[in-house]
């Protein structure tokens, strides 16, 4: 199973972190499948990929709470519902 979670980065109480889509038995340092954004919290930054955030949420990726949160303030669910609805 896939995960979006956060991958620390930064120096000593200067973290920053990755958002990547990692497999569930890794460690939270290990190697991740791809990286899908950017999380700066001392300076309140974010940078996204949706496209490839809604890739893995598509296919079955699971964000952890954090990841969510920062996910729901952007605004990316909004745009998979709005890719999963069907026009007939």
């Amino acid at each position: 199973m896939v995960k979006l979670r956060l991958k620390r980065c930064g120096r000593k109480q200067r973290a920053v972190y990755r958002i990547v889509a990692i497999d569930v038995r890794s460690r939270r340092e290990g190697r991740d499948l791809r990286k899908v954004g950017f999380y700066d919290p001392i300076n309140n930054q974010t940078y996204l990929n949706v496209p490839a955030i809604l890739y893995f949420l598509e296919k079955g990726a699971q964000p952890t709470a954090t990841v969510h949160d920062i996910l729901k303030k952007a605004g990316v669910f909004t745009e998979l519902s709005l890719n999963q609805t069907k026009f007939n």
